[in-house]
């Protein structure tokens, strides 16, 4: 299709008054056509009144148009073809298969959520049938269910153009709670937004939804992104991005005359732990695996281990000399823009130089000026706990291995590293007995823990977890993978004493959207449901 260059505004391209900007080929630093014009703040309200105008009959969908509008999503988007896949490649950087990847992730989790929408347990319907001959006092109905919160800001991810950005995760956790979204596309990767902006809105349309119920928007993140989130339409915001510009979404959200929840997923070193007995196998091995987790995606991704910890000693040397020659067949591949490039540059030379850091290995830079070599240092224990800087992330192909004496080290080590999104473990049987007192250090501290696993390449289902304490999020209690995200967008409301008339269908004794339901405390099978005053 032609890119336009505009915003799409419930379902109309719409020209910003504001400046311009491009994407840019990161391999090049060409520019990329078209320009794209930005909102002024006044040509955001549209936006925003579109979504709040679409909320009361998006929010009460019957489970199976909602959960068809989002197949269609899944649906519109694959039907791009190769298109998406070339300009979203042209923006970021990053290669077809890693990209056509991403697109089956997106597409997956939207259909994951339709199969979540129909099935209905997000709704937590939970049902007390009044008890009118109960002494000292008789006791009301009283029946509560969850309800999408309102029209939710999402904000496009610089490292996922397609399962972080205009349909992904955050999105679609946001319209199957049932809630408009705003998105603010990031300015990386314009042209990639636009196509499956359009998908989104021709869904849309295509089910006769109010057209408020997506938007997408352009404009700088300073102005438009902190507006957007002070718009009093706005009753959530979503965001993947860098613990600066969270925290700025943060504070804006708080300080409105009604707060908001932003749950913003932000920074994550994942450290590994590597005990005695994964050094008893193949070294060779563990580090290649350790090199390619950290180089993957040039090492842009919120998993990629940032930390080692190994222990000192001959075993130890040993895995640090086959990490260095596993790094050193590394070459540099390009970085997502030339500012994230200059970001990593400035990160690695002052780590580099940090009292007691060392070089442990090095690739070679790769064919293009935004493609630098892949780096890993080394250090000790006693280093890394006294000096914050060994303790800032590295967006991109960076890591510290630090040398621990005992299991002590470990957990003092442990103690002082802030919230992550997860934690990895390499052992044997034989260190269970070594590892078990770092398990419930790191539940404090993570979101996940792995096994004899590494942490980038994340499941999207039913179980996962990505999220962690701040500063990794914003709110440990959440995830922004897996069909739990929804949980971010919706509040629980109780009703007391309605007639059957006045309840919402989700609530109905003839339970007309066959939902599974906990009565008296009894989860209670749809198939099974009956009258609630069966079960009195």
């Amino acid at each position: 299709m032609t890119l336009t260059g505009h915003s799409l505004i419930a379902g109309q391209p719409v020209a910003g008054e504001g400046k311009t900007t491009n994407g840019f080929n990161p391999a090049t630093n060409e520019a990329l056509e078209p320009a794209y014009t930005l909102l002024t703040e006044d040509q955001l309200k549209a936006a925003t009144a579109a979504a709040a105008e679409a909320f009361p009959s998006f929010s009460s969908l019957d489970p199976e148009t909602h959960a068809a509008f989002l197949e269609a999503i899944a649906d519109n988007i694959e039907a791009i073809g190769d298109e998406l896949i070339t300009r979203a490649g042209q923006e970021t950087g990053l290669p077809a298969a890693r990209l056509q990847g991403e697109r089956a992730r997106t597409t997956g989790q939207l259909r994951l959520f339709a199969n979540v929408v129909r099935q209905g347990d997000f709704r937590g319907v939970r049902i007390d049938p009044a008890i009118p001959e109960r002494t000292p006092l008789p006791r009301a109905d009283i029946r509560q269910r969850q309800i999408p919160l309102g029209p939710v800001a999402v904000f496009g991810a610089s490292n996922f153009p397609l399962a972080f950005s205009t349909a992904g995760g955050d999105t679609a956790s946001a319209l199957a709670a049932g809630c408009p979204v705003v998105f603010k596309a990031h300015n990386a990767h314009p042209g990639t937004s636009e196509l499956v902006g359009h998908a989104v809105t021709k869904a849309v349309k295509d089910h006769g939804l109010h057209p408020g119920v997506f938007s997408l928007i352009y404009g700088p993140g300073a102005s438009i992104g902190q507006a957007l989130v002070a718009d009093p339409a706005i009753k959530a915001v979503g965001f993947t991005g860098s613990q600066s510009a969270g925290i700025a979404l943060m504070k804006t959200a708080a300080a409105r005359p009604e707060p908001i929840p932003v749950y913003a997923e932000m920074s994550s070193l994942n450290p590994v732990f590597v005990f005695e007995g994964a050094l008893k196998g193949d070294v060779d091995a563990l580090a290649a695996a350790y090199v390619t987790a950290v180089t993957g995606s040039s090492g842009q991704l919120c998993t990629s281990p940032g930390l080692l910890f190994a222990p000192a000693g001959a075993a130890g040397d040993k895995l640090a000399a086959a990490v260095g020659r596993a790094l050193a067949a590394c070459a540099g591949q390009t970085m997502l823009t030339e500012g994230i490039a200059g970001s990593w540059n400035t990160g690695t030379t002052a780590l580099g130089s940090a009292e007691g850091v060392e070089l442990i290995g090095k690739g070679t830079p790769g064919p293009t000026e935004n493609a630098p070599a892949p780096t890993i240092f080394g250090t000790g224990v006693d280093q890394f706990v006294s000096n914050h800087v060994l303790h800032e992330e590295i967006f991109g192909a960076a890591s510290l291995v630090i040398r621990y004496n005992s299991v002590e080290d470990l957990l003092q080590a442990a103690s002082r590293i802030e919230g992550q999104l997860t934690a990895s473990l390499q052992l044997t049987e034989e260190d269970y007995a070594t590892a078990a007192p770092l398990i419930p250090v790191l539940e404090q501290k993570v979101g996940r823990i792995i096994v004899n696993g590494w942490p980038t390449g994340v499941e999207v289902g039913h179980a996962m977890v990505h999220g962690g304490p701040f500063p990794a999020t914003s709110d440990s209690r959440t995830t922004s993978v897996g069909t739990l995200a929804i949980n971010r967008f919706l509040r629980p409301v109780a009703y007391q004493n309605l007639p059957q008339e006045l309840l919402p269908q989700p609530l109905q004794d003839a339970n007309p959207w066959h939902l599974n339901r906990r009565i008296n405390g009894n989860v209670v099978p749809a198939k099974s449901d009956q009258k609630t005053a069966s079960y009195v």
